[in-house]
């Protein structure tokens, strides 16, 4: 009972990331922020391997997903540092989230509960084929909305990792009970045989 609680648990655990990892791909394609869309996207991948893992009782699928959650806390962390500009990082650099392939920022910059945007006409910083905006009476933040989405993600991580540390070591504990007992094949055992009752009587003929 308490081997399919823990699978359980992890399958709904995976579901919820599932669903917050599909939610946040759509808005980063909204606002064409390709690494996060990469990195979403592999988390996709890790997560169905997971649940694959616990249904089918692969042990190994778990241990590789469990592996990949360690990188998706640090990728997230990551992005919680960059929108609060810890350190030396900075929003400026769009690089990092477009790989320098548009101008581009979070699509909730124009788009948070409450933003309103004007468009400010022929500016000289607006580069070509571009105009500048201002946004202003935003209920939150932009940077504020992506460093929830991303602590949401490292808290749903956290969770999985000690779950799924939890279900591959009773997968492997199980395997490890199976070799045990059907071990003594590998040594020939052959059960013992009931020996017979059967004597033999010596056989006289006339002479």
């Amino acid at each position: 009972m308490g081997r399919c609680d823990g699978r359980c648990t992890l399958v709904v655990i995976c579901s919820l990331q599932l669903l917050a990892a599909l939610q946040r791909q759509v808005f980063d394609f909204l606002g064409y922020q390709w690494a996060p869309i990469l990195a979403n996207f592999l988390h996709i991948m890790a997560v169905i391997l997971g649940v694959f893992g616990t249904v089918q009782v692969r042990s190994r699928y778990l241990i590789l997903y469990a592996v990949w959650l360690v990188v998706w806390v640090g990728w997230n962390s990551f992005i919680i540092c960059f929108y609060l500009e810890v350190g030396h990082l900075s929003q400026n650099r769009d690089f990092l989230m477009t790989f320098n392939t548009s101008l581009h920022r979070s699509w909730w910059m124009e788009n948070g509960p409450g933003c309103l945007v004007t468009t400010v006409p022929d500016s000289p910083l607006a580069p070509q084929d571009h105009h500048v905006i201002t946004v202003s009476g935003c209920l939150l933040d932009y940077q504020y909305i992506e460093v929830v989405s991303s602590a949401l993600q490292v808290f749903l991580a956290l969770f999985g990792f000690v779950y799924a540390c939890y279900v591959s070591k009773v997968f492997l504990d199980d395997e490890d009970s199976f070799d045990f007992i059907g071990g003594f094949d590998s040594y020939g055992y052959q059960p013992p045989q009931k020996s017979s009752h059967l004597q033999l009587q010596p056989l006289y003929t006339a002479g």
